[in-house]
Formats: structure tokens, sequence, C-alpha cells
């Protein structure tokens, strides 16, 4: 029997939902007052749009998703009241939580949107599933897929939120070199420990538009590989690959226009990304005839590539700026969700391509004689 990929996924967007939540988790104080007075106060007079917007949508997938994993146990009313219980329960924890946290304000408002929003990714569930169209999805997979693959199938529904943070290269996860660096001179400064780092003598140089249209290539070509490990036919392959092509420029459109006003939206599309986004169009028409090994194989190849680039590629000054906006700013709430995927994406990849190649390899026998 083929195992659902709902509940990991409900677990795992519910931790990044915490993360987002409790950002940036210091300062911690007593503030005299109970964590769950902000329950009993006046709803608040000003709101803003984006507020309302952010608390609904943000809690309406974990809402679906919960609504997907109590529809394999229970009834249908198990599947809105389950998920909203258990959404309003999550929501409560995290907004009393933040009565102790300086940069957070707890609010009621906030917890009967995320409540309604978990409402409303459950109904959704259900509507879809009223309509047959949940099991029509399952007849889908069982054609499309290959067996036991939940894990790539919850990492190709991870890449586009990890594309929502933005990244000094378009498409381009796993950035973590320069950052772990800093991370780590900051923790041993002071210690005889520092002397031991190989530490960097010179500035990181802005890649040379060869190297960002490399980088756009094999960035592309990662979740395309991904779909020729989890599906079987050429031509399903050829749909998946161009599907998340073209959701991973949409959500690139949208980060740059939440990230620099929706005017910018589309200013990342230079030259060299173009005529990477183009070159891997064409590659995947390709690459989608290779046997599942020779796949995973090139997979490794491509993801060892775009790491080795996008570490070589500076954080600009006005990126870094933009950065801070997301930190410090209302974006905190997108905060969690993409920040951590987007680091840790393309080596979840690996690790998940490496144990699939190890599991699938036959034991070595040894021969008597």
């Amino acid at each position: 029997m083929r195992k659902s990929a709902t509940v990991p996924l409900a677990l795992l967007y519910a931790a990044l939902i915490v993360y987002a939540s409790l950002y940036p988790f210091e300062g911690w104080r007593a503030v005299g007052i109970a964590p769950w007075s902000f329950f009993l106060t006046p709803l608040p007079r000003y709101w803003t749009a984006f507020d309302v917007l952010t608390n609904f949508a943000g809690y309406a997938p974990l809402g679906f998703l919960l609504g997907l994993a109590l529809r394999e146990r229970r009834s249908s009313l198990w599947m809105l009241g389950g998920a909203a219980g258990i959404a309003a329960v999550l929501s409560f924890t995290l907004e009393a939580l933040q009565t102790y946290i300086p940069q957070r304000v707890p609010s009621n408002l906030d917890w009967l949107l995320n409540v309604a929003g978990a409402l409303a990714g459950a109904g959704l569930a259900w509507v879809l599933a009223r309509l047959g169209w949940l099991r029509r999805w399952q007849r889908i997979r069982a054609r499309w897929a290959v067996e036991e693959v939940r894990a790539g199938w919850i990492l190709l529904a991870l890449w586009p939120v990890g594309l929502l943070f933005p990244s000094a290269v378009p498409f381009g996860l796993g950035q973590v070199f320069e950052r772990l660096e800093l991370a780590t001179v900051r923790w041993l400064t002071g210690t005889p420990l520092l002397e031991w780092l190989p530490l960097r003598e010179t500035e990181l140089e802005p890649l040379l538009p060869s190297a960002e249209m490399a980088t756009v290539v094999f960035a592309l070509l990662a979740p395309s590989l991904l779909a020729c490990l989890v599906v079987r036919r050429p031509l399903d392959r050829w749909l998946l690959a161009w599907f998340f092509l073209l959701v991973g420029t949409g959500v690139t459109a949208l980060s740059a226009a939440l990230s620099y006003g929706p005017q910018h939206a589309w200013a990342w599309l230079t030259p060299p990304v173009l005529a990477g986004m183009l070159a891997a169009a064409g590659l995947i028409v390709i690459l989608v005839l290779l046997p599942r090994r020779a796949a995973a194989g090139v997979l490794l190849l491509a993801l060892a590539w775009e790491l080795s680039l996008i570490n070589r590629a500076p954080l600009d000054p006005y990126l870094a700026q933009t950065l801070q906006t997301w930190e410090q700013g209302r974006f905190v709430r997108f905060h969690g969700l993409a920040q951590w995927v987007g680091w840790l994406w393309p080596y979840a990849v690996l690790a998940y391509v490496l144990t699939d190649l190890a599991r699938r390899d036959p034991p070595m026998t040894r021969e008597v004689g």
C-alpha cells in the first residue's frame, strides 16, 4: 500500500509555523500578565489587509493537510472539526508565547483568522473528497508515481516554498557557507579555536554572467530530475518538470514583488537568468528520457555544481538590506516558512537521492569457491 505524504507534510508545515510565529527566539521576558490575557481583550480596532491575509492564508495549507490526514482515518466531521481544533490549539499556544517576546504582539484577531484559515483549508479538502477528486488523484498517482517515493513528493512540494526567500541568484537554493562562516566566527571569537579555522582572506566576488547562467540551469534541473525519480513515464515526467518550472517562475516573481515592490516583480529576469531558464527547459526534454538511476546520478551532479556556484556568490548590500526587511518587518511571518527551506532543500535532496540509491542497490554477495 502507498503511504500518504499528508501527515509528514502537516507536521513539517506546523513546525515552520512555530518557527515563523516565535522568531527571533530571543529577548524573552516576563511582562506581569497571564499569557492567555490576549484572548479576553476586545478585538483590535486597527488592522491591515496584509495582516489579515497572511494570518488567514498561513493556516489554510495546514488545515488542508490536516483535513486530508484525518480523512484517511475518520469521518467528514473529523476533517473539519479536527483540523480546526488542532489549528486552534496550536495558534492559541503560539499567540500566548508571543506575550514573552518583545518583537511580537499576541492578538485574538490573529487567532480567529488562523482558525478560519485552517477551517477553510479543511473545507477545501472536504469538498475535493466529496467531488471525488481525491480518488481521481490517487488513481493518477498510482499511474504516475513510483512506489515508496513519499519523501520525493514532499521535497518537490517544498521547492516553491524555498524560492519565496530572496536569494543572490534566482532559483539558487542552499547558499549557507558564508552565513555558517560568519556564525562560526561569532561563536569562536575569543577562543583559541578561532585560529584553526580556514577563513577566507578575500571577499567573495559577484558571479560572472556565465556562472550566473550555469547556476540557474543547475538549480532548475534539480526539481526536474527529482520529478524523474518519482514519476514513471517520460511524458508525465516532462509535464511535471514543466509544471514546477512555471510554478518556480511565478513564485520567484512573487518573492521579488514582496521584497522590492510590485513594479520590480520581473526585475530578476536578466539576460543570464533568461538564458539559463531556456537552457534548462531544453535539457529537460532530453533528461526526462533517462532511466531512473541515471537521472539520480545526473541530479547529484547538478546539485553539486549548483551548491558550488551559489556559495561563491556574495550577498550584495541591497539584498542584505532586503533580508533585513524580511527578518524585522512585516515579512517576518514568511521568514520561517521560506528561509530554512531555501537553505536546506538541496542538502535534503542530496540525502534523499543517496539514501534511495543505497536502498535500491542489491546486496553484495561473496562468491565461495
